[in-house]
């Protein structure tokens, strides 16, 4: 996947990294001006480890982008899965809610900028589909 990633970019300025996000990011020793998670963090259990290692890795300035399935698509049943040849693969999910998403930022130095609910063919009587959150340090 990562060579997929990297063959889609020409640019010396965006760096893919693979690496397990639940241990200490001694994967790099840059700081970035942009952190990007989409789709992640619902498989992450310790929101806050998360965030103190983005607050060690993130300019001052920078921006932290979060793009995940909406907790109330959560609540009403709704988790990550796959196929894989005839077999559906489902996912460990935990529910993390719109304010621990806030709380774990905030408490780790980052400011909220903005927060979106995506609907379904932008259909607001439904439940929202994602949530996306803009931080900065």
């Amino acid at each position: 996947m990562m060579a997929k990633a990297n063959s889609k970019i020409n640019s010396d300025n965006i760096k893919f990294i693979n690496a397990d996000i639940t241990n200490d990011w001694s994967f790099t020793n840059e700081t970035f001006d942009l952190i990007t998670f989409s789709l992640v963090l619902e498989h992450i259990r310790d929101m806050n480890f998360i965030f103190r290692q983005v607050k060690q890795k993130i300019m001052v300035g920078g921006y932290v982008y979060i793009g995940e399935l909406h907790p109330f698509k959560q609540y009403s049943g709704s988790l990550a899965r796959f196929d894989v040849q005839d077999k559906r693969v489902q996912l460990t999910c935990y529910v993390h809610h719109i304010s621990e998403f806030i709380d774990a930022a905030s408490n780790n130095g980052l400011s909220l900028l903005h927060l979106k609910e995506w609907f379904d063919d932008d259909d607001k009587t439904t439940i929202p589909r994602l949530l996306t959150l803009l931080f900065t340090a």
